[in-house]
């Protein structure tokens, strides 16, 4: 008899649109302290200067504004987790609408309250159920809103690692949807129920092929730290590099999960 499949997370989409709001307003706070030198400084994403990261993080937001101005599809014909393997394909045209926001608002704290407030009206003016065009498919605006908080989430580590001491804090229901999100995506890429990931004290997962465990301890396990599972997750640390620093616990044959990361680059 087949496994039963498994069914897919759901997502309380007033608590999702409160993380969202929650997490990009610590992002403001932030950057409100910034100095032209920082604002200046290098980041870790390739040639990105901090103001260029921090347009960025603004378009997480201003991507609903203009997936909302495209005629509506007639159908979902994508899903959640399809659209952490879509965004790669997108990454340059990323970059460069990235550089052409940071040099149209030289302001980027009142570019940010008015990205803000147009983010909080077209929710207001919008049905959760209205689906989108986006890169991974027609999926319903309340299914976007949540990879809006991986957007945020892995974004607000990038500035936190672009500028020592500036240690913005991530939002619990950001970070928890942020990293449920990932994990989920894991177990979509490398299906199985041979190896339990544990990120608490928000995901557990069973991926990779191999007997699959039913009762007891897991003959393969994986453990980690949200941000470290996030970094994992989008390139940003590597499964080597975590394992021998001993951010990552990993027991079992089948508990290297190098060959399925990064998931989001």
């Amino acid at each position: 008899m087949p496994p039963a499949r498994k069914r897919a997370r759901t997502y309380d989409p007033a608590k999702t649109r409160t993380a969202v709001l929650a997490q990009f307003g610590n992002v403001r706070a932030a950057v409100r302290t910034l100095t032209p030198e920082q604002l200046a400084a290098p980041t870790r994403l390739g040639d990105w200067t901090v103001r260029e990261l921090v347009a960025h993080i603004g378009m997480a937001l201003t991507a609903v504004d203009r997936l909302l101005d495209e005629p509506e599809p007639a159908r979902q014909d994508g899903r959640l987790l399809d659209w952490p393997f879509a965004i790669a394909a997108e990454a340059d045209a990323i970059a460069a609408t990235a550089r052409r926001s940071a040099a149209d608002h030289p302001d980027p704290d009142a570019h940010l309250a008015d990205v803000e407030r147009r983010f909080t009206a077209r929710l207001d003016a919008h049905p959760g159920g209205r689906l989108l065009p986006t890169s991974a498919g027609a999926l319903p605006l309340a299914d976007y809103v949540v990879t809006r908080t991986a957007e945020l989430v892995v974004h607000t580590d990038d500035l936190n690692a672009a500028v020592p001491g500036l240690d913005i804090p991530y939002d619990r229901q950001a970070l928890a949807a942020c990293t449920r999100l990932l994990a989920d995506a894991l177990a979509a890429k490398a299906p199985g129920g041979s190896t339990e990931v544990r990120i608490p004290p928000y995901a557990v997962v069973q991926c990779v092929e191999g007997p699959r465990h039913t009762r007891g301890t897991p003959p393969n396990v994986v453990e980690t730290d949200p941000l470290t599972w996030i970094r994992l997750a989008t390139g940003r640390t590597a499964w080597p590099d975590a394992v021998a620093d001993a951010r990552v616990s990993a027991s079992g044959e089948r508990a290297d999960l190098g060959p399925y990361l990064p998931l989001l680059t």
